[in-house]
């Protein structure tokens, strides 16, 4: 078969070409993990499963003044984007992103490093995601196997985030924790920022975006997971989930993007989640004049740098406005 011959194309994302090869223009690089000297943060990575490769990024803020008994930390579990095809935990964007979080809320992140559609189609990131989350409840006890991670945090106070697919992600696993759960780990908290949900009947304005985009982003969906049964299908449409209302979090925050594609999906989903029968509390975000995952691209605006304050606000208990 001629290697060269398109199957699908995602460009500027990536290109499926029919002999399974997937060309990949965005998400490629990588940094090491490093103590961060601007902000006391350091990081270090851990393989969690040897045989998936599954690993993640775990964020430690620098420590505060020594007590004779220094408190526990809340953890952040963060699910990176990237239409579950491109980018890492490890990339330059996510590094940056969740290691400022991670001071800024003082908390101890882990960020999960899953397998990418369409090599590995869905449902097979939100296995890999799942399992690094049971990974981080094996040190409720304090006798898990990573040290950074025992006794040092409090897994009665976590917190789940994502941006685009990631919050398509941590959604799923807050949904599986209410319907399942995971002895240990306790979930205060959902942020889903500019989340990737989508429907078989358009909401909102989408009747505005341009077809080359409702396109885009519907046919993703068919190579990122060929065995939905459509869009309305619970993975894509959360409308259309039966446990929706099991989903543990106490508090949830959906922030939009005015400028954003998926904007409307936002908002829905804040509808659904209310209509569904959950029991806690619910509030959506947007920022103005903003696009999709704008605080990756420029970090150190004014507005991207008030979006990580608004993230650590919710956090640490002060609602997402941060008003």
């Amino acid at each position: 078969m001629d290697s060269t011959e398109i199957a699908h194309n995602f460009s500027p994302l990536f290109i499926v070409y029919k002999d399974g090869t997937v060309h990949r223009f965005l998400g490629n690089d990588v940094i090491p993990p490093s103590p961060d000297p601007l902000t006391g943060v350091d990081s270090k990575d851990v393989v969690i499963s040897p045989e998936t490769a599954v690993s993640v990024r775990i964020y430690r803020p620098k420590p505060a003044t020594a007590t004779a008994q220094p408190q526990k930390l809340p953890v952040l579990v963060y699910v990176h984007g990237g239409g579950f095809c491109i980018e890492s935990a490890f990339s330059p964007f996510y590094d940056r992103h969740v290691k400022s979080l991670s001071a800024e809320a003082n908390v101890v992140a882990v960020s999960v490093d899953y397998r990418l559609a369409p090599e590995h189609p869905l449902p097979i990131a939100y296995e890999d995601s799942w399992a690094a989350l049971k990974w981080v409840a094996a040190h409720s006890d304090g006798n898990g196997p990573e040290e950074w991670l025992n006794g040092i945090v409090d897994l009665d106070r976590v917190y789940f985030a994502g941006d685009s697919a990631g919050a398509n992600i941590v959604h799923h696993l807050a949904v599986r924790v209410g319907s399942e759960g995971i002895p240990g780990l306790n979930l205060k908290g959902l942020i889903l920022v500019h989340p990737y949900f989508w429907g078989g009947k358009l909401v909102g304005d989408e009747e505005k975006l341009r077809p080359e985009e409702r396109h885009f982003m519907e046919k993703l969906w068919y190579v990122t997971c060929p065995t939905i049964s459509g869009l309305d299908d619970s993975i894509v449409n959360p409308e259309y989930d039966p446990k929706l209302g099991q989903l543990a979090a106490e508090r949830v925050v959906v922030y939009v993007a005015e400028k954003d594609a998926l904007k409307n999906r936002g908002w829905f989903y804040s509808e659904c989640l209310k209509k569904s029968g959950w029991g806690g509390t619910v509030e959506v975000v947007e920022t103005k004049g903003e696009g999709h995952v704008f605080h990756l691209f420029n970090p150190t605006t004014d507005v991207a740098v008030d979006f990580v304050r608004k993230l650590a606000a919710f956090i640490n208990g002060n609602g997402g406005r941060h008003d």
